[in-house]
């Protein structure tokens, strides 16, 4: 059999201080592999974007808690001789048509839109998880049977539908509020549930903990649930700023909380007709619904690409 090595041909061996050999020798096997939640937590402290809706976010509950941290003046005390007055001393954004002064308003308005979101998110996500979870976990004919549920639910518009059930009540409150936009606001969250729980519970460590006996209602509040979670949380994310607008939109309206209850919505509703002389009594209460807004979408969307292992390696 002939020689295939060439005689006269050189060989380069690479010095072991010039590989990068030596760095994983440095790397500790014995510890315990960093988890998904502790990933994106290094992920997402190095995003500036995440300190910045993560500072907003907690100014605006801050705000919604403890208003009279802000402001002295109460929301409802009005003086028509003030009608449009510029700011002055203690009334930095001055005052609306009704003679109220628009900080305290704007401050004060957080708390209403702010409830209503925060609430409304946990009805939705209690209702479209445990949908989407046994959906999703059990198949068959009652994965069918819940998810042409959704489908119904999804066809309906949300505000739309708000609309009409309101009419319904004369006694508007939070709680009204919270349930009606709760009641048709979770398909989505159930379509997600579903897809998330499909994709995880044909994995091997769901197998194992079948064999060990575990029930599969167990192991699906146990191991299938936890593990599901990422995609939930993104979507609740974005989606309490989604109702934080449909309330807005329903005291715009007129149908959704009561004048007696500060609201962003209904104080720029009462602003359009001064939009041509005073834009500003527009300008702050919109302003604060579109910054509270958006803080919760860049969190979602920085809480997203932390919890995607395809967006980290990008």
């Amino acid at each position: 059999m002939p020689e295939l090595t060439r005689p006269h041909q050189s060989h380069f061996f690479a010095d072991l201080d010039s590989t990068p050999l030596g760095l994983v020798d440095l790397v500790d096997e014995s510890a315990a592999p960093a988890s998904l939640w502790v990933e994106a937590w290094h992920s997402l402290r190095r995003r500036p974007l995440f300190w910045i809706s993560a500072t907003l976010i907690a100014l605006v509950t801050l705000v919604a808690l403890f208003p009279s941290l802000f402001t002295s003046l109460d929301p409802g005390f009005c003086e028509l001789k003030y009608s449009l007055d510029p700011p002055t001393a203690g009334h930095p954004f001055g005052f609306d048509r009704q003679g109220c002064d628009i900080y305290s308003r704007t401050i004060y308005g957080a708390r209403a839109s702010v409830t209503v979101g925060v609430l409304t998110t946990l009805v939705v996500v209690l209702i479209g998880s445990v949908f989407g979870a046994f959906a999703g976990f059990y198949g068959g004919w009652f994965d069918s049977l819940l998810s042409r549920v959704t489908d119904i639910f999804f066809a309906i518009p949300l505000v739309l539908a708000a609309i009409v059930v309101m009419q319904m009540y004369d006694d508007v409150s939070v709680m009204t509020v919270t349930v009606v936009l709760g009641v048709f606001g979770w398909p989505q969250i159930a379509r997600i549930t579903r897809g998330a729980v499909m994709s995880v519970k044909n994995a091997d460590f769901i197998t194992a903990a079948k064999a060990l006996g575990s029930s599969r209602l167990a192991t699906l509040a146990r191991h299938v649930m936890p593990n599901s979670a990422a995609p939930i949380i993104v979507t609740a994310t974005v989606s309490l700023g989604i109702f934080i607008v449909a309330e807005a939109t329903l005291s715009y309206l007129g149908i959704g909380l009561p004048t007696s209850i500060v609201s962003w919505g209904a104080d720029i509703s009462k602003a359009q007709a001064s939009l041509r002389s005073q834009p500003s009594v527009l300008f702050y209460p919109a302003g604060a619904l579109a910054l509270t807004v958006l803080s919760f979408i860049m969190m979602g969307d920085v809480v997203r690409d932390a919890l995607d292992p395809k967006a980290r390696k990008r």
